[in-house]
């Protein structure tokens, strides 16, 4: 992959320009980073969008930073959150982040020649006096802070903004220049704490730090895929339920779904999905698995998969794990094996949930729920 691939695939914004960020690598290997909120003891699947970009940047020689938000974790990132966020503890954000590494090491070369590096931004932001602090803040604006649009949202609605809220933009900033990197990457939801980012590397540094945005991952109601949303994968979950989780991905989201977490080529791809979204979503997952838990690991995904939902035996009784709301959890079962087919299902209303039918697509399983699927399917929640 090369450098004008790596700057556009998945990519959606490039500040201040995509030209002069090129010219930079061309001319140096830069430093980069992308920043990991520890609130789940586990990365999901939408963390892997950064983590896949991150590692082309690594496999083009450039030097990359995995960093572990343990300070800013404790306050809590208000993106995208119309109301306050608990805080987590020290003991809590270190617990979480714990086992990440293990879990991307086959993605992310931590060892040998130009190796990731690991940092907490605790290391320095632990350090910072309330002095310091003012030294900091002096630099930024109330106006540049109240804008973002989940304040703006609060405020019209009479909810509290609290103060660490307000700040957290300034602490996630703080680490650009702290680091002195080139290149900050995150989520598209994310260009806002960069840039305040590159305010202060510029104002402490004087670096122009570059702001890269990939597009977001979302699931067929729009949604971005993480925690906040409650759609997460965990990669804690393991290789056959993250296979059968990606599985029940609707068609409509597999093209963008290899753009962002594969390398495959993209050329011709619409059309290979178009003639056979079942063996493209198949292949999709196995590729995924096998980026993250290695070939052995994605074939037996893969067959278990298979021989659990492609056979032509009606499924009688089968205990099933819930996924993250009804269509998703029943596309498995459908005769075409997605969540298109699951909504059918559900708006014609041939899915009933405890002897109810169910006409929401998003209505939420719990432990022990009766779902029957037409006529021969009956599922029921672990």
């Amino acid at each position: 992959m090369d450098i004008d691939e790596v700057l556009t695939r998945g990519v959606e914004k490039i500040l201040p320009s995509k030209e002069s960020l090129k010219n930079l690598m061309e001319a140096k290997k830069i430093t980069l980073y992308q920043g990991f909120d520890p609130s789940s003891d586990s990365l999901h699947l939408g963390n892997l969008v950064g983590i896949m970009k991150l590692a082309q940047f690594q496999k083009l020689g450039h030097k990359i930073i995995f960093l572990v938000g343990d300070f800013t974790g404790m306050i809590g990132d208000p993106t995208d959150k119309l109301a306050v966020r608990k805080k987590l503890t020290r003991d809590e954000v270190l617990k979480n982040s714990s086992l990440w590494k293990d879990q991307i090491n086959n993605i992310l070369n931590f060892e040998g020649e130009n190796a990731a590096e690991l940092k907490y931004n605790s290391e320095w932001s632990d350090k910072i006096n309330f002095k310091d602090l003012i030294d900091i803040t002096s630099n930024l604006t109330v106006q540049q802070l109240i804008e973002r649009d989940m304040f703006q949202k609060r405020l019209k609605d009479g909810k509290p903004i609290y103060l660490h809220e307000f700040l957290y933009p300034v602490a996630q900033g703080y680490d650009s220049a702290e680091m002195g990197v080139d290149l900050e990457i995150g989520g598209t939801d994310q260009i806002f704490n960069m840039l305040i980012g590159r305010s202060l590397s510029k104002a402490l540094k004087n670096i122009d730090k570059y702001v890269l945005g990939t597009k977001l991952l979302v699931d067929d109601n729009g949604e971005k895929i993480g925690k906040t949303t409650g759609n997460a994968l965990f990669l804690s979950s393991g290789p056959e339920k993250f296979y059968g989780g990606v599985m029940s991905f609707p068609d409509e989201g597999i093209y963008l779904t290899y753009e962002l977490l594969t390398n495959i080529d993209l050329k011709g791809l619409e059309q290979a999905i178009k003639k056979d979204p079942m063996g493209q979503k198949k292949a999709l997952a196995w590729e995924i698995v096998k980026n993250i838990w290695g070939n052995e690991k994605a074939d037996l995904a893969q067959e278990s998969f298979e021989k659990t939902f492609q056979d032509n035996t009606p499924v009688f009784d089968q205990m099933v794990n819930a996924l993250e709301n009804l269509a998703s959890t029943i596309a498995p079962y459908t005769s075409l094996k997605s969540t298109t087919d699951a909504k059918r299902l559900i708006s014609q209303q041939a899915v009933d949930v405890n002897g109810e039918t169910i006409t929401n697509p998003g209505h939420k399983l719990k432990s022990g729920d009766e779902v029957k699927v037409g006529e021969k399917v009956f599922l029921k929640i672990k």
